[in-house]
């Protein structure tokens, strides 16, 4: 009988010590396993601050590429809108002098544009790169305007200029390099909120549907395509034609005329010409109340 109880004991005894063993176990497990949980989160989070603070789309750079390059290139547009709207009138008084001056500015313009190096933000340094182009190109298709002027009555002398290679080079330069300017404002968003994509690319129909779903940076970028693929040189922005677009729809337009895709849409806009500058600002505070913007004067009152 003692005996029986003694080994009872024992297997009790070893059976407690196997017990407390495992839960020894257990408890440093779940330690190691909840210390490397969050190790990797820290890791997340610092590999995800690095990555902004590493990022050559910051709001800095933004800011700096509007006003080198982007904001003279822009003045020289104006100027050059406002004498083909003097041809366009039928005031070609002055026309070979007037273009001149468009020559001087654009020579002026370009090395202005060239003076800060932003080649350390891939698509901002193309961008500055393909302005200087434009602006030099401009200056070629002024000297030819400026002869021919004096041969050309106002209306021959507008459309000779339209047809020109080498104003319609200027033309593609400059909006290649707004396209590549809005492409590095996606990049910045997609810094600050990761629902943003870094890049986007609208499939050949993008239904009316999935363009309201979209984040208003990745809009811009898309009008910036369009206004490439249109080949069309604007005095309004992107963002004016975005939010055009977004009235059009929003009006229930776009439903009774039976178009489906933006494309549809941008092109009866364009068509029309029925967008001004201006078109983002008066729809701002109704329409992209709380959208992800970055603080550019062209998206306040304070645009040149």
């Amino acid at each position: 009988m003692e005996k029986r109880l003694t080994t009872t004991a024992m297997l009790f005894s070893v059976g407690f010590v196997f017990m407390l063993i495992c839960m020894v176990g257990a408890f440093f497990y779940g330690l190691q396993l909840g210390t490397e949980k969050t190790e990797a989160k820290y890791k997340v989070d610092d590999s995800t601050h690095s990555s902004t603070a590493a990022s050559p789309y910051q709001q800095q750079d933004l800011v700096s590429f509007y006003h080198t390059v982007f904001l003279p290139y822009r003045e020289f547009q104006n100027e050059w809108f406002a004498a083909m709207n003097k041809l366009s009138q039928g005031k070609a008084t002055e026309a070979t002098s007037s273009f001149k001056d468009l020559s001087h500015l654009a020579e002026s313009k370009a090395k202005e544009a060239s003076s800060n190096d932003l080649q350390k933000s891939p698509l901002l340094g193309q961008a500055q790169l393909n302005y200087i182009r434009s602006l030099k190109l401009f200056k070629e298709a002024a000297d030819k305007a400026a002869a021919s002027a004096k041969t050309l009555t106002s209306n021959d002398l507008k459309l000779h200029i339209e047809q020109e290679k080498t104003y319609l080079s200027a033309t593609s330069f400059a909006l290649t390099a707004q396209q590549d300017y809005y492409s590095a404002m996606l990049k910045w968003a997609a810094t600050v909120d990761l629902a943003v994509p870094s890049e986007y690319k609208a499939p050949a129909q993008l239904e009316l549907a999935q363009w309201k779903q979209l984040p208003l940076t990745v809009k811009n970028k898309l009008m910036a395509d369009q206004l490439v693929a249109h080949n069309n040189l604007t005095a309004y922005y992107p963002q004016d034609l975005t939010s055009r677009v977004d009235e059009f729809v929003a009006s229930g337009q776009a439903a009774s005329m039976k178009l489906r895709t933006m494309s549809d849409v941008v092109d009866l806009l364009i068509n029309t010409k029925a967008i001004r500058t201006g078109d983002f600002m008066e729809s701002k505070s109704r329409l992209y109340k709380q959208a992800l913007l970055p603080q550019l004067p062209f998206f306040s009152n304070d645009a040149g």
